[in-house]
């Protein structure tokens, strides 16, 4: 995120937008333990400094690809790099549609070449394992049901009226539209990535010009995760669904509030971290791996607001204990369960 802070320092009007919205691009790769390569960050430059235009900075990420195919297991870099720069084109461009077909083309043009399923219904069920669930998966909308269920909650937010709320209210309901938009998970992939983006074109046509895209930048891991606990609930255990993380990170982005935004919070067991029998941060890096076996160190440190230290010492207690092992170098290894 440093390599487009010269950009906003220097106040020039047209280059600072478009580090924001090259930042919010590249941010939005880590909602799947997603990083564009150094190539992209130094193209998007050329297209910030007025050199390239976006077209050209999409044929130059096809054309490098072309000339320097990633092997298998690296792959998901040319992932990022692609959905990075066509994030960057849509929040560029002046134009939206509040629809299903608008939702279904943006993840359709993120993911052209990569998904074979880019703009389609899925028709299957899927579950996801998820940390700060311990494991546990969101219940998704049923494959028969989801373009009935997409339809209806479009339909049902054109019909409702903002008008007399107060700003906290109108957030408030923000949240609950875009929580039940992607609980559906109409995609087999991308949900949260399409969802982020029509929310911020979607926020524009509201007239909220201003959001501070710098919430997606920095936190848009915390924003998927604040989905997941929206549409989580296990009354057994006493968890209940809740939007209050969600609404945190609306208001700050769009009212410039400071709210900490914090990953370990939303864990299922963040309570009871004082409890040394119950050791959440072992659980979070271990599902951390169990979600992107290619994750390294320096990446959970991120994700989890911790100490790089800390996560080390997690690592090697998971080794120790024989739940996870290393295949292979440091570098160009990954995680065996």
């Amino acid at each position: 995120m440093d390599n487009f802070e010269e950009y906003l320092r220097q106040g020039e009007p047209n280059k600072a937008e478009k580090a924001k919205v090259w930042k919010t691009a590249i941010g939005l790769q880590q909602v799947d333990g997603l990083k564009p390569s150094d190539y992209l960050i130094a193209t998007a430059k050329q297209n910030i400094e007025g050199d390239i235009s976006i077209e050209e900075v999409k044929q130059r990420i096809d054309s490098y690809y072309k000339q320097h195919p990633v092997k298998e297991t690296e792959n998901r870099t040319e992932e990022a790099d692609k959905v990075s720069a066509r994030i960057a084109e849509i929040l560029c461009e002046q134009t939206f549609t509040f629809s299903p077909a608008e939702y279904l083309t943006i993840h359709r043009r993120l993911f052209q070449g990569i998904y074979s399923h880019a703009g389609k219904i899925r028709d299957y069920n899927i579950t996801k394992q998820e940390w700060i669930l311990n494991g546990e998966t969101v219940l998704y909308a049923s494959a028969e049901s989801l373009k009935a269920t997409l339809e209806y909650d479009f339909e049902q937010e054109k019909k409702f009226s903002y008008k007399g709320l107060t700003q906290q209210e109108i957030i408030e309901h923000i949240v609950f539209f875009i929580s039940y938009l992607w609980q559906i998970h109409i995609f087999g992939e991308g949900n949260t990535r399409t969802t982020a983006i029509f929310l911020i074109k979607y926020l524009h046509k509201l007239g909220f010009k201003a959001v501070n895209n710098d919430s997606f930048a920095e936190h848009s891991w915390y924003f998927r995760n604040a989905l997941v606990r929206a549409n989580y609930e296990d009354l057994s255990k006493g968890i209940h669904k809740t939007d209050k993380y969600l609404i945190c990170f609306l208001l700050n982005l769009l009212l410039g509030e400071k709210h900490s935004l914090k990953n370990r919070e939303m864990h299922v067991q963040y309570n009871d971290t004082v409890n040394p029998k119950n050791d959440t941060v072992n659980d979070t890096v271990f599902y951390l791996i169990k979600e992107n076996n290619n994750i390294t160190a320096t990446e959970m440190s991120n994700r989890l607001k911790i100490s790089l230290s800390t996560v080390k010492r997690k690592i090697k207690e998971l080794k120790e204990s024989g739940k996870i092992e290393r295949i292979g170098s440091d570098k160009t290894g990954h995680w065996n369960i």
